[in-house]
């Protein structure tokens, strides 16, 4: 049986796991990620400090790959140069692109997006573009150099879940890239729902980082996204419209 894998770009992984970093207390961000059982972390980078930047990297284990993003970019041209600080900074190629210009909604501005999509590639990033589930976007950012798509389930930090489900459902269908889902899933079972349709991964943040017991939602979550993968794997049954026998209708007392 062929090893299930998750690839992005040159980069290939076993966790479909992608944990946030923000919210957390320093001290509790190794023990997530080692219940999460997580091999990508995110890394927010819109602040030139490099002193608060190694506070974080000193909390986060050594063989965790670390997925910087743009948090803070209004459009493409501040994604590449916060993209380039965090190679500077010894971060890597591989770059989750945000660019929000709105403050109350905190949705991602697709056209900016694949502006910096294309201006990243073309510098030699693997970049993974944060967006709203819309097609046309999702293939111009496959043609501009994407190496995933990470569409929003539902506005960040809302907990909300699977409100895009349809639209990333029309991605699932139309794009060959990684779909890497995004932003709003609340639950373990909503993460395994993502999965079960289909998706290559899920990022999970704000459900976890505010959760009592951090570390125990974090392995609650990592336990739903291994089942959904495997649910979706073994090619989940039809929806049937009436009742269907599990056993032969046969040999009931009275046909005797």
């Amino acid at each position: 049986m062929n090893k299930d894998t998750l690839k992005i770009g040159e980069f290939e992984f076993e966790s479909r796991f992608i944990l946030g970093s923000g919210k957390y207390s320093l001290e509790l961000i190794k023990s997530a990620v080692e219940e999460a059982q997580a091999q990508i972390i995110t890394l927010a980078l819109r602040r030139a400090n490099t002193g608060e930047i190694a506070n974080i990297l000193d909390y986060i284990p050594k063989n965790i790959t670390l997925l910087p993003n743009t948090s803070g970019a209004r459009n493409a041209q501040e994604a590449l140069r916060i993209a380039r600080l965090s190679r500077e900074l010894g971060c890597g190629e591989l770059i989750k692109i945000e660019v929000i210009g709105d403050s109350k909604y905190l949705l991602p501005d697709n056209y900016e997006t694949i502006k910096a999509v294309e201006l990243l590639a073309k510098d030699g990033f693997t970049p993974l573009p944060y967006m709203h589930a819309d097609l046309y976007a999702a293939r111009a950012m496959v043609e501009a150099g994407a190496a995933a798509i990470m569409p929003l389930a539902a506005p960040i930090g809302s907990n909300k879940g699977l409100c895009a489900k349809e639209f990333i459902q029309i991605l699932l269908n139309e794009i060959s890239l990684p779909i890497i889902v995004d932003a709003g899933i609340g639950t373990p079972a909503q993460a395994c729902e993502a999965m079960q349709m289909g998706v290559s991964a899920v990022m999970i943040n704000t459900a976890i980082a505010e959760a009592k017991k951090v570390a125990l939602m974090a392995r609650a979550f990592a336990l739903a996204i291994r089942a959904g993968r495997e649910a979706y794997l073994a090619k989940i049954p039809r929806v049937n419209e009436f009742a269907k026998a599990s056993s032969p209708l046969t040999g009931f007392l009275r046909d005797e």
